[in-house]
């Protein structure tokens, strides 16, 4: 169990890590955040961050979008983040939340004139979705939400409601998960997950323009795809019908991992077991979260010195 966390500056007991109910990113989700994951090496007797600075760029920007100021560079968060795992001696895998939040105790909905803070808290986790078998997946009755009400370039928290309708619909249905299609019918992600495709032997995955977070497994899976797969990555706006036609499918997200896609609509896809691809990708993805493939270790932060 963790034992500590980051909040206004200061390593204090995860038990003290508190915010006021009257806390301006409670009241209206005026929050951005990260899910990072860190990965524990059996062979190494190491905890590996991974892609760390990717995430914290992205923090960067999703505050940059929010009109927040994270008080921290890249190269701080990051080391922030290395010395919280290591005074938490976590040694498992873990899921790692670093927030910006607009702290003031104020009611009134603005991003303007109010104040920001940097916390952090991780916690040990294991799969988010079942990875032994095929996920089973409808499509979705609610629309992503647009970039031009809330921006998908930014993991704002207030968005995640709508990731909370999606996932909430699917369960109740009896399925696994939710493909979520944009407000003119192309498929997006999942509820919180990207998705890519199999169609010609090609990994084909939507535009960063349909709505969608510019996930940074999601850049993996291609950078993985192109350099040791040696498998063309496609990126294109895809519909709902093309789903039901693919050879394989699969989400990928740092919750999710590599997260095979067997049915969608009740329909299977391919011969609705976990297709060659997507196992072959799974495997590639947990070497090189653990530091084993010496090629990608720049992506691996180790915690433990």
């Amino acid at each position: 169990m963790p034992k500590y966390a980051y909040l206004q500056g200061e390593f204090i007991p995860l038990e003290d890590a508190n915010v006021s109910i009257m806390t301006h990113a409670f009241l209206y989700g005026t929050a951005v955040f990260e899910g990072i994951r860190a990965y524990w090496s059996d062979k190494d007797n190491q905890l590996y961050i991974f892609r760390a600075k990717e995430h914290y760029e992205r923090l960067a920007n999703s505050c940059r979008i929010m009109r927040m100021d994270p008080g921290h560079t890249v190269e701080e968060m990051t080391e922030i983040t290395r010395v919280l795992l290591e005074k938490n001696e976590m040694k498992g895998n873990a899921y790692i939340r670093p927030m910006v939040y607009k702290c003031n105790h104020q009611v009134g909905v603005k991003l303007s004139g109010l104040d920001d803070d940097f916390l952090l808290f991780a916690t040990e986790m294991g799969d988010y979705l079942d990875l032994s078998k095929g996920l089973r997946c409808k499509v979705s009755s609610w629309r992503h939400v647009s970039d031009n009400a809330i921006p998908m370039r930014c993991k704002c928290s207030g968005a995640y409601a709508n990731a909370a309708l999606i996932k909430t619909e699917a369960l109740d249905d009896g399925y696994d998960e939710a493909i979520v299609l944009t407000d003119d019918g192309h498929v997006s992600e999942g509820s919180a997950e990207n998705i890519f495709i199999v169609r010609g032997g090609k990994l084909v995955t939507p535009p960063e323009t349909d709505d969608l977070l510019p996930g940074i497994t999601r850049d993996t899976v291609m950078v993985l795809a192109e350099k040791v797969l040696n498998i063309p990555v496609e990126i294109r706006r895809i519909d709902r019908t093309e789903l039901y036609i693919a050879e394989e499918a699969f989400f990928c997200g740092t919750g999710a991992q590599i997260a095979p896609i067997t049915s969608v609509d009740n329909r299977p896809i391919g011969n609705g077991e976990v297709g060659p691809i997507s196992k072959k990708m799974q495997e590639i993805y947990f070497q090189v979260v653990r530091g084993q493939l010496k090629e990608f270790s720049h992506w691996c932060t180790p915690v433990f010195k």
